[in-house]
């Protein structure tokens, strides 16, 4: 999915929530760290196709590779000529905080009291202006990148402790927002989940060794055994004395995932809560049909994330399901301005329409989101060129109508179209004879999320925890470095 990034490009034309970012971690006794986290990456490329990067130490040196670009533009064989050593972390991004810059790409390296350490993470820190500042007054830190983990690296780099287990803690207390980061120095890994389990981190083993990453398909395509997801406030250390764990004493036991995780960012391969992704959403197309349902002769998804849905509510409503358009799945982050002509076109770049199968029937349009509503009336006028008689929107996530914080780029609220528009206006801008969006109530009822154990701000304004409704991406932009010019891409 492309990224809107700083510099001049075509604007994104597919209206979903950008992805968050991709973290792995590696200790490997006796094998070399960084070509396992290389395939971890590979197959968390979805979380974001910004820039990726790997840390890797030998014992004694830490060293870093990490690029703009995919993560097989990125690494060659001689890249790993330097990334030795049986402890590694990496990093696949999609900006959430700060510019798509090169002195962005993680892992970030920094010094302090601590020694040297490298840190990368999947989140936002909303409290990272203060915390800035106050890094540079007290321990007179000196930033060379505009985003927010690197905060957080100088702060575990210099936090107080007597151990690392400690240091994080320290840092959880100063922390704000949502935040899965793994680090490494030239002896130690480590991995952190914040305190209410916003983003998601899990881990596994491998062939004596340790895996942590953002999602359990990483661990399937390494053949590792995964064992469990990172708990919330949960601090993890290894190194040569083993592994160890201890959990923050001031969690306060609430949970709040990030509920689009289960929706839309994760792959459907993935155990997120304990529960396989790809069933979650086959069973909130079900939710779907059972509160919207409509007389339709078949049901069709918008590839890939909106498939499993869509299966769901055609065995739910008892409406044949079928593949309607066909995604061009090599369209993505271009090098190549497009000349007008093939900037007219948008959504049919990506997306075909099976005509044969589609012409003169009633359509079910299953989506796993609409947040500008720039695409959908594209797709519908697609659908309608291709002789569809009628075409009933259903989108299985409620109204988006507030922004993310916690990681997400999901738009300002001025620009999302449930935050400005009844349900009956969008209908009628996107062009459908009907639409319908699940409930949160239904959303919640699937998912399990009725104890609170999900994070819904986006549909209900409900934040974990207090947010300031002016921040935005480019928080630390003021303080760029110098040198720091956005990447040519």
């Amino acid at each position: 999915m492309n990224s809107e990034l700083e510099s001049p490009r075509l604007p994104n034309p597919f209206d979903h929530p950008n992805e968050e970012c991709g973290v792995v971690a590696v200790y490997a006794p006796g094998g070399e760290a960084s070509r396992i986290a290389f395939f971890g990456l590979f197959a968390l490329q979805h979380r974001g196709q910004e820039s990726a990067g790997i840390a890797a130490s030998n014992g004694e040196t830490i060293n870093v590779h990490a690029e703009m670009g995919l993560v097989t533009q990125i690494f060659r064989e001689p890249d790993f000529y330097p990334l030795t050593g049986e402890k590694a972390i990496g990093h696949t991004r999609y900006s959430t905080m700060g510019s798509s810059l090169l002195c962005n790409a993680q892992p970030l390296l920094v010094d302090g009291y601590q020694g040297r350490l490298a840190l990368a993470n999947n989140g936002n820190i909303i409290n990272s202006p203060q915390l800035r500042d106050q890094l540079q007054e007290e321990w007179n830190c000196s930033f060379n990148s505009t985003t927010d983990t690197e905060v957080v690296a100088y702060m575990l780099a210099n936090a107080p402790g007597s151990g690392w287990a400690e240091r994080l803690f320290y840092c959880m207390r100063q922390l704000e927002g949502a935040y899965s980061l793994v680090a490494l120095t030239k002896d130690t890994v480590m991995a952190a989940r914040d305190p209410l389990g916003i983003r998601p981190l899990c881990l596994g083993k491998l062939d004596g060794g340790w895996i942590i990453a953002s999602e359990s398909c990483a661990l399937d395509h390494l053949g590792a055994t995964y064992l469990r997801e990172v708990e919330p406030g949960e601090a993890i250390v290894i190194d040569k004395t083993g592994f160890h764990s201890e959990t923050w004493t001031g969690r306060t036991g609430r949970r709040a995932l990030c509920v689009f995780e289960l929706i839309y960012f994760a792959r459907p391969d993935s155990i997120l809560d304990g529960q396989l992704v790809h069933s979650v959403r086959q069973e909130l197309g079900a939710q779907l049909a059972r509160e919207h349902p409509v007389d339709a002769d078949l049901v069709i998804g918008i590839p890939d994330s909106s498939t499993a849905a869509a299966v769901g509510y055609a065995r739910e409503s008892g409406i044949p399901y079928s593949e309607g358009l066909v995604k061009n799945r090599y369209v993505g982050r271009t090098f190549i301005e497009p000349e007008q002509r093939m900037r007219d076109l948008g959504v049919r770049q990506k997306f075909n329409p099976l005509t044969e199968v589609i012409r003169g029937q009633r359509l079910v349009v299953v989506d796993d989101s609409i947040v500008r509503g720039t695409t959908t009336p594209h797709v519908v006028g697609l659908l309608r060129k291709a002789g569809a008689k009628e075409i009933h929107m259903r989108v299985c996530a409620p109204p988006i109508m507030h922004p993310c914080f916690m990681g997400v780029d999901m738009a300002n609220r001025q620009e999302l179209i449930a935050a400005n528009q009844s349900v009956d206006e969008i209908r009628e801008f996107i062009g459908a004879d009907t639409l319908g969006y699940l409930g949160v109530d239904g959303l919640m009822k699937v998912v399990g999320g009725t104890q609170g154990g999900f994070c819904d701000a986006c549909f209900t304004g409900n934040y974990p925890v207090p947010v300031q409704l002016e921040l935005t991406k480019l928080v630390l932009e003021d303080s760029r470095p110098a040198d720091a010019t956005p990447d040519a891409n």
